[in-house]
């Protein structure tokens, strides 16, 4: 049996404290704890209090290694984040709030922010201050020639999100070209777009490989949509809106992860006359 010294048991707990400064401040586990909302110094204090549970500033600023000077605002920062309490008394000591209801709290706060930003941009809307922009933005696009109005869209939640854009503000006619896997997953996506503006009387048409994978899917948007089998020769996907903007797809969905899946997008009506004739062939024999 080995006896500690009092001197020993003081460096024991030295590099015992050492260590686990060493565990906890690493960047790997600090980089982690962004997800909480906090940057570095809040981190590190934050991690150094629930080592200890109770203590002071500069406790926390030699074990975090954080300025003294920056410590006291950083943790009133933990204090209004809800991530700390104070104990009051001299000196004034911190006392750390336990992990799991800071999480509480984190999602708490998150949501109250989202729903007062929501209403902010609500409010915005239907603003003059939007009807300002749309106007430069309308008399802006008029100076601009329409093959300048190119762009690449990448990954397939960005097309999708895009194609719902321009279909959001189609007020005649939107054709769709898709394939057996896009089928399923664009209509899923963009479902609720079609709807809204084909109960404004806006034509839709989409021309896909109906197969047992999708036939459920297609008879639920049958009643707002009119759907055709594509010929099996045909593995193009595009999408055109009024006969003004076309957005096609480049990559064989099939041997693409949807990351790297991206598309055109061109706003001219002379590019697009060779599509919507394409579109309308293969429509007109297709059953």
């Amino acid at each position: 049996m080995v006896v500690l010294s009092n001197s020993n048991k003081l460096s024991f707990k030295l590099i015992e404290g050492v260590l686990r400064g060493y565990m906890i401040f690493q960047n790997e586990f600090l980089n982690k704890l962004k997800d909480f909302g906090l940057n570095t110094y809040e981190a590190k204090l934050w991690t150094a209090l629930l080592s200890r549970g109770v203590a002071t500033a500069g406790e926390l600023s030699d074990i975090a290694n954080v300025p003294r000077s920056r410590s006291y605002d950083v943790l009133e920062s933990l204090e209004r984040k809800g991530f700390v309490v104070l104990k009051l008394g001299k000196p004034i000591k911190y006392v750390a709030i336990s992990p799991e209801e800071v999480v509480d709290r984190v999602k708490k706060n998150i949501q109250e922010e989202a729903l007062s930003q929501a209403k902010v941009i609500e409010n915005i809307k239907g603003s003059d201050l939007i009807s300002e922009l749309s106007l430069l933005h309308s008399n802006g696009i008029k100076q601009i020639d329409p093959f300048e109005i190119t762009s690449a869209i990448r990954g397939r939640k960005n097309l999708q999100a895009h194609l719902n854009f321009i279909i959001k503000n189609a007020k005649k006619e939107v054709l769709l070209l898709t394939t057996d896997l896009s089928v399923i997953q664009d209509l899923k996506a963009l479902k609720s777009s079609l709807f809204k503006v084909n109960s404004k009387g806006v034509s839709i048409k989409l021309l896909a490989p109906i197969s047992k994978n999708n036939l459920k899917l297609a008879k639920d948007t049958a009643p707002f949509i009119e759907i055709k089998q594509a010929p099996s020769e045909v593995s193009t996907r595009f999408c055109i809106v009024d006969k003004e903007h076309i957005s096609f797809m480049v990559p064989d969905d099939s041997e693409v992860h949807p990351s790297y899946d991206f598309g055109i997008w061109v706003n001219s009506p002379s590019f697009i006359k060779n599509f919507y004739s394409f579109f309308d062939y293969h429509w007109k024999k297709s059953k």
